[in-house]
């Protein structure tokens, strides 16, 4: 196995932590870094872009869901408001507490956990008898989708070269929009034949995919070694070399791990506080102005959009129908966002999406005529989902390994408060400003996000994680 030591000139090792302990942090990152994108870390990917998916479809399918459980229970427009509100409430608790146990005791076993809770909130959709109920389901299957989000992107993060880091970042939050549209077309079809709840029921089956990642999904080398745990960290990254080194072509060899200076690390122990110190404390403020921002914008409007179009006369399965199709702009939007990302940067991606949705969700609330709403939602769709993959991607290069999870996390969180004012505020707003105040009021969420990234942001384009943050 090759062992690679600092370069000259390197920091040195900070107090408490010896030289040689630092050394292995950097080794394990390096032979992280070096390695080629093989079918093997696809194969990783994709088990956890496929999590990614059915968690989006248990989120998204409340859009589509809402006017039927609105009917069948007999709700006001601020109670209907109030309870899609309660997954957002649970996503805030599973984001803010995910982020930190996964920091603590792993990457892998948080994220098994968080399926486990979504599909218990499913199942518990489906028996709900009275929206009480209802609303505390939807509680705790927020509470396992806020969990999964944090530690998914902390996973992928760790796992995939820094050449390619920003692409499949931003891939993985596109199966957001591909779940939204499935959530969409499953609704059409249980909406036609059955009830909302045979939905719920369905939704609940995909958490059985946690055995997928319990046997197949490696714990990060990188947390492990920023744990002190160098032994396990060897031995995982000796496997992942290993499966990578299979499927090179015949001949072909890793090559040399290339030496990552250890930038000013600090302690292990990373505590809430250290977010709001030094170079973190910008960073924080930036990127949870953001997540509050966005999220405030985004499911403000998209929670409401099928409601909105019943509310002008469309039965539920033609608002389905609509809400699906200007839906798929967000597929060349999250491509489009994932090639700009590396090609031109994250910083600049994200504020052209954040104000690309403020003017197309202005001209949405806007629109003269039924054709023109059709080609504004698309427009608003192709820029709110690269808005998402852009955020996504840059989030979690933002802090250290020993606090990926907890930043990403906390971050995630103060969007979930976003998230859960932003319904409640358009079920209130709604009635007194019409459709028009209401995208209004997003599109200028939207822009306050822009701004927050352009004054305070940061560049990671091309960097590693190391290099960006010690």
């Amino acid at each position: 196995m090759t062992d690679i030591s600092l370069p000259a000139g390197g920091a040195a090792a900070p107090a408490g932590t010896s030289s040689a302990t630092t050394a292995s942090d950097v080794m394990i990152a390096a032979r992280l870094d070096r390695l080629p994108m093989t079918g093997y870390q696809k194969m990783i990917f994709a088990i956890i872009a496929t999590a990614w998916f059915f968690d989006s479809i248990d989120l998204g399918s409340l859009t589509f869901l809402l006017g039927s459980i609105k009917t069948e229970f007999n709700l006001s427009t601020a109670q209907a408001g109030f309870l899609s509100s309660m997954s957002f409430l649970g996503m805030f608790l599973g984001a803010a507490i995910s982020g930190m146990a996964a920091d603590r005791i792993g990457r892998k076993l948080v994220f098994q956990i968080s399926m486990i809770f979504w599909g218990a909130g499913s199942l518990w959709c489906y028996f709900a008898p009275d929206p009480t109920t209802l609303g505390y389901a939807r509680l705790l299957l927020g509470f396992g989708m806020g969990m999964e989000f944090p530690v998914a992107l902390a996973i992928v993060s760790e796992f995939v070269p820094t050449a390619k880091r920003g692409r499949y970042l931003a891939i993985l939050e596109g199966f957001w929009p591909i779940g939204f549209i499935a959530a969409g077309l499953l609704s059409w079809l249980f909406l036609t034949h059955f009830t909302w709840r045979e939905m719920f029921l369905c939704q609940a089956i995909p958490a059985l995919f946690l055995f997928v990642v319990r046997f197949l999904v490696p714990e990060s080398p990188r947390w492990l070694a920023d744990r002190g745990r160098l032994d396990e960290a060897e031995k995982v990254m000796s496997h992942i070399e290993r499966k990578v080194a299979e499927r090179l072509p015949a001949g072909a060899s890793l090559g040399e791990p290339k030496p990552v200076a250890a930038l000013a690390r600090g302690q292990r122990r990373f505590s809430f506080m250290e977010l709001w110190a030094g170079e973190y404390a910008s960073r924080t403020v930036m990127i949870w102005l953001v997540w509050f921002f966005a999220l405030l914008g985004f499911y403000g409007l998209t929670t409401w959009l099928g409601a909105l179009l019943q509310a002008q006369g469309f039965t539920n399965t033609k608002s389905t129908e609509y809400v699906v199709l200007i839906a798929l702009a967000g597929i060349p939007g999250f491509i489009t966002a994932a090639w700009l990302v590396d090609a031109w940067g994250r910083k600049g991606t994200c504020a052209l999406m954040l104000i690309g949705s403020a003017v197309a969700a202005f001209a949405y609330g806007n629109a003269p005529s039924f054709t023109m709403l059709i080609v504004f939602g698309l427009v608003m769709q192709f820029f709110l989902f690269g808005m998402w993959s852009t955020l996504y991607a840059y989030t979690p290069e933002l802090y250290p390994t020993r606090a990926r999870a907890t930043g990403a996390g906390c971050a995630s969180a103060v969007g979930r408060i976003g998230s859960l004012i932003g319904p409640s505020v358009i079920g209130v707003v709604l009635p007194t400003l019409g459709s028009a105040g209401v995208f209004a009021l997003g599109a200028g969420s939207f822009v306050i996000a822009a701004i927050a990234v352009l004054t305070l942001g940061v560049e990671t384009k091309g960097k590693s994680l190391e290099e960006i943050s010690g």
